[in-house]
């Protein structure tokens, strides 16, 4: 296998050229921990825990923002986890409000995990609460470490400038450009922003309706309908009440990559409004919709449409497909309106 040769803690290891040294690192069995990182992002080198050390320079580097060379020597351990846990104690030391409502706080499992607490807290870290008018999402102030993955992924990734520093010092704090709302912005509320948050300082407030651990949610893969995209997504189910809480998306999902609108993230009130039809229907001679079961209602449609064959001819009955459905879904319906129904009248309401 070709590629940059190079070593971790003295073991032989390969790299493709240009690769971030973190990457390189986690091909390679070991995972420095990060919170300002993330694979959709430029390297940043924020948050100094992704510290390692490189022979030939004068202090350790993040490996998060150095790329992979030639001949590298790389040491993971040695003091590194003495000052990664020193590091850790510093962000909580302005850290005043851990995730509420069981959001995931990487900062808080980091802590756990090298067995760091904060030595004290600062008399002014709280800040100022930030309350914004839009319905889907919540920013809090004492729960945000500062790294500007919120910041960064607007503007990289969404190309907008919806977000942005505020303050300086302990009063710093991020909020919607020059202080307006979210909803005045060049914001789209597609809730990127929420997703690349390592501390759930931005969350979604239609999810504070369980008081389940996102961890203790259950993910069910599913593909959006709101558009032909077909972007995969994970419906978030509490497992005591089996509603649906909230929607995500991982970034190994294709074709979105983990990427959502506003539609796929937030508008998922009508899984389980009462006004949804949960069962068929089928008008009896009363003229009066009755429950019925699947296989009484799919009787019903056949002999509807076989009627007007057999009145009007097999091309009287006309097929509409829909850009809402998978490209899977819309094959099967033409199959059928041409091989079943024996007609060639089929249309999407998405090309008129």
């Amino acid at each position: 296998m070709s590629g940059v040769r190079f070593t971790v803690d003295g073991r032989a290891a390969l790299a493709e050229s240009g690769e971030l040294l973190l990457h390189a690192l986690r091909r390679n069995g070991e995972a420095p921990p990060t919170l300002c990182h993330d694979d959709k992002l430029e390297p940043y080198g924020g948050c100094r825990l992704c510290l390692v050390e490189v022979e030939g320079s004068p202090r350790p580097v993040p490996s998060c923002a150095v790329r992979v060379e030639e001949g590298m020597a790389v040491t993971t351990n040695g003091g590194l986890p003495k000052l990664r846990r020193t590091l850790t104690e510093m962000l909580l030391t302005e850290h005043v409000s851990t995730a509420g409502g069981g959001r995931a706080d990487e900062l808080a499992d980091l802590a756990l995990e090298l067995g760091a607490q904060a030595p004290f807290v600062l008399p002014d870290a709280g800040r100022e609460p930030y309350e914004d008018r839009n319905e889907l999402m919540g920013y809090d102030p004492d729960a945000c470490i500062l790294c500007g993955r919120c910041i960064r992924y607007t503007q990289d990734v969404m190309q907008c400038s919806a977000l942005t520093f505020e303050g300086r010092g302990p009063e710093a704090r991020i909020v919607p450009t020059h202080g307006h709302s979210w909803l005045d912005t060049e914001c789209e509320l597609c809730g990127g922003c929420l997703s690349v948050c390592p501390t759930g300082a931005i969350f979604e407030k239609k999810s504070t309706g369980t008081t389940m651990p996102d961890t203790a949610l259950r993910k069910v893969k599913t593909t959006c309908t709101y558009c032909g995209v077909g972007c995969q997504l994970d419906l978030n189910v509490d497992p005591e009440s089996g509603k649906v809480v909230k929607v995500t998306s991982d970034p190994s999902y294709l074709p979105n990559e983990g990427e959502l609108c506003v539609k796929g993230r937030f508008s998922f009130g009508f899984i389980n409004h009462p006004d949804r039809l949960t069962e068929p229907l089928i008008r009896g001679a009363d003229g009066e919709l009755h429950p019925a079961s699947w296989e009484e209602a799919i009787a019903a449609a056949a002999a509807g449409l076989n009627g007007v064959r057999e009145r009007h001819g097999d091309q009287a009955v006309g097929v509409l497909a829909s850009a809402r459905l998978t490209n899977e879904e819309n094959y099967l319906i033409q199959k059928l309106a041409r091989t079943a129904l024996k007609t060639n009248s089929v249309h999407s309401c998405e090309a008129t």
